[in-house]
């Protein structure tokens, strides 16, 4: 069962979900989650299906299992994909948004999209306590209190572990897990500095391999590639020497206690490396003799300091 779009046949009739994530802890590459939902009535064959929380299971048992819920017709998924450039950049804004929240609300919009699609998880129906189970992040209580003042009509279960508890977050877990390797695996950098390379192991800040390939991919002025969660602590050690740029800013500053208005001087430093979503560099001159990835930054040629 596919997950773009597709209405299932079965989706009015009672079904469950499971939400889970892959991907929370690394400092490369997007977090990723995932649900899987199915007939209430399939619980039954589901547990027997194999399904395990993802972390347990190697890669070509993991592999094998999402190619068979694929392909099972009674079995819905979908996925939310973060891309590490979102996460860092709602995590270092003026009003910060921290990975919790991030979390919570990736959680929330798989729950909307499937309602959207016309699956029953609404308990109106169903008879049951329970539709929709979700492994926690963060307070148990506090998170499943926030999913059903999002969604009244739907009960939820928030647990600890609850991929190893519930096959429905199992199948989910498998579901955003496989997701997460591939994009990691196919992910092409859009940066062309030499000697970049993509052994950059597991992505994890303990990997000795990820650490290598963290502190030999830093540049002085622009940070990281766009691999990277800069915002994540692991990559604090290797800012220190990078280069300290100041620039005008166009914006006023209505901050100012005096009343005056004006441009401020900025740090590169205060505000990050990277912009949300930014469009691959673009290397070929805008016809006024300035790269254009040198004008989104308002960078000048200098003769000398």
């Amino acid at each position: 069962m596919g997950s773009e779009g597709q209405i299932p046949k079965w989706a009015s009739e009672p079904c469950i979900m499971g939400i889970d994530e892959a991907g929370r802890g690394p400092v490369l590459g997007p977090m990723v989650y995932g649900c899987l939902y199915c007939p209430i009535s399939y619980q039954k064959t589901l547990s027997s299906l194999n399904f395990a929380d993802s972390k347990t299971l190697k890669e070509e048992k993991r592999e094998k299992l999402f190619e068979n819920l694929k392909a099972d017709e009674y079995i819905g998924w979908a996925v939310d994909v973060i891309d590490p450039r979102e996460l860092s950049a709602k995590m270092l804004k003026k009003n910060k948004i921290n990975l919790n929240e991030i979390s919570h609300d990736s959680a929330s919009g798989l729950v909307r999209r499937v309602l959207d699609m016309g699956v029953l998880l609404t308990e109106a129906r169903t008879g049951y306590a329970e539709q929709v189970y979700v492994d926690t992040v963060g307070d148990a209580e506090k998170y499943r209190i926030k999913l059903c003042e999002r969604f009244p009509a739907v009960k939820f279960v928030v647990a600890k572990k609850a991929d190893s508890l519930y096959p429905v977050v199992s199948g989910a877990s498998i579901a955003a897990k496989v997701t997460r390797d591939r994009a990691l695996k196919d992910w092409v950098l859009e940066e062309n500095a030499e000697n970049m390379h993509r052994n950059f192991g597991s992505g994890y800040p303990g990997d000795p391999e990820t650490k290598d390939w963290l502190k030999h991919h830093k540049h002085s002025i622009f940070g990281f590639p766009t691999l990277v969660r800069f915002s994540w602590g692991t990559c604090t050690p290797y800012f220190k020497d990078i280069v300290q740029v100041t620039w005008e800013s166009d914006a006023t500053d209505e901050d100012d206690s005096t009343g005056r208005t004006g441009k401020r001087q900025l740090k590169l430093t205060s505000v990050g490396f990277m912009e949300l979503k930014r469009k691959t560099e673009e290397i070929e001159s805008n016809g006024k003799g300035r790269c254009k990835f040198f004008q989104a930054r308002k960078l000048q040629q200098l003769s000398e300091f």
